[in-house]
């Protein structure tokens, strides 16, 4: 197996001599790190202040789309970015743009000028997926480096609009897998589901980068929400962004699952632990997505099941091994939504599945195997 830690090393050390030894170089970085809407007279587009603003913007995201209430006689809109050091956007931030017609793309160029990108920022009406997930909708997309490439799971709203609402670690895997195939990596797609297509999630030796930062496995991951790339070496829990807005409050979750765990289970020093047997995660939190002050709120892999803002959650109590697909059932505890709130999407939801149940603390056994599909979501009323 190739792994691009030592070269990746080298890398950091040879950038950090040649910066004793000249001057700093111009910036090639061209993204854009988050955009909003400034003033009162735009506020009541939106179902709440949260949605006005969005931060942290993945670097390999180009489509920034915001939530309003209705596209319908849109104003010219002035949309502010704060862009990576140096760099310059076309057109310019703060500048009035007509979206009525459709998305408006503005193009980010680099402080040394020789790289761009370019982004199409739009606004769209809230509109849910069924929660009926099926799993059949995927595409594939690259490493950060190399050849390798990896499954990446969508849903379809009613005007067949896709929806990237669904993430995984797999571009985290890629860093070390660079030139790997969907079905090397923790998740990937299954053309032997419950009925048609279905997800496997795979818990995975993570190298010796991995060992070397004390994070020595990868649990196949699959939720509701984002991944931040740029936070994997520096807070892996901090890469998992959970949640998606939402109107409606969940009661049930149902679905089909298929788990066999691994033989050795490990520690996050990779040391065995004797009599423990590893175990699969299904859960579901239903949450506030701002804070007191206002601010938008994502849970991460260190609060989504202690943060104070979660007003239910749901979880699978036990999962035991099966080489059959098996159903599952969990019901939401806490709670109740204000009705208020839910109807201005004052809430969020995330529906994690993990084929290693401490994977987030970096402890599982190699081999783990979690299959799942047909899942449904139920709400209130």
């Amino acid at each position: 197996m190739k792994h691009i830690f030592t070269p990746f090393l080298v890398l950091l050390l040879s950038l950090s001599i040649f910066s004793c030894i000249k001057d700093e170089p111009k910036n090639n970085e061209c993204d854009i790190l988050s955009a909003w809407v400034e003033g009162s007279e735009y506020s009541t587009l939106f179902h709440h202040p949260g949605q006005m603003r969005i931060d942290n913007i993945l670097s390999d995201q180009t489509e920034i789309v915001f939530t309003v209430k209705s596209t319908i006689d849109l104003p010219e809109i002035p949309i502010y970015f704060n862009i990576t050091p140096g760099a310059t956007i076309e057109p310019s931030s703060g500048s009035l743009q007509n979206f009525s017609n459709g998305p408006v793309t503005y193009t980010v160029t680099s402080e040394d000028g020789a790289y761009k990108r370019t982004y199409r920022v739009s606004f769209q009406e809230a509109e849910m997926p069924s929660f009926n997930f099926h799993f059949e909708y995927v595409d594939t997309a690259h490493t950060m480096a190399g050849s390798g490439y990896y499954h990446v799971f969508y849903e379809l709203d009613s005007n067949n609009t896709r929806q990237n609402i669904w993430a995984t670690g797999n571009p985290g895997v890629g860093i070390v897998r660079y030139d790997y195939t969907p079905e090397q990596f923790t998740v990937y797609s299954t053309p032997n589901g419950y009925q048609g297509k279905g997800v496997c999630l795979n818990t995975q030796d993570a190298g010796p980068l991995g060992q070397m930062m004390h994070k020595p496995i990868a649990a196949g991951s699959l939720f509701l929400g984002s991944f931040d790339l740029n936070q994997v070496l520096v807070n892996a829990l901090r890469a998992t962004r959970f949640g998606i807005p939402i109107d409606k409050e969940p009661v049930r979750v149902t679905g089909y699952y298929k788990y066999q765990p691994g033989e050795k289970f490990t520690d996050a020093n990779m040391d065995e632990v004797p009599g423990r047997t590893d175990q699969a995660n299904i859960y579901a939190v239903f949450f506030r997505n701002q804070d007191a002050d206002g601010n938008s709120v994502v849970l991460y892999g260190d609060n989504v099941l202690s943060s104070d803002l979660i007003v239910s959650k749901a979880q699978v109590a036990s999962l035991p091994a099966t080489n059959e697909w098996t159903r599952f059932e969990m019901f939401f505890e806490g709670s109740a939504a204000d009705p208020a709130i839910l109807a201005n999407m004052g809430y969020s939801f995330t529906l994690v599945f993990s084929s290693s149940k401490d994977g987030d603390n970096f402890e599982g056994a190699i081999g783990s195997t979690l299959y799942i599909d047909e899942v449904e979501v139920e709400f209130k009323n």
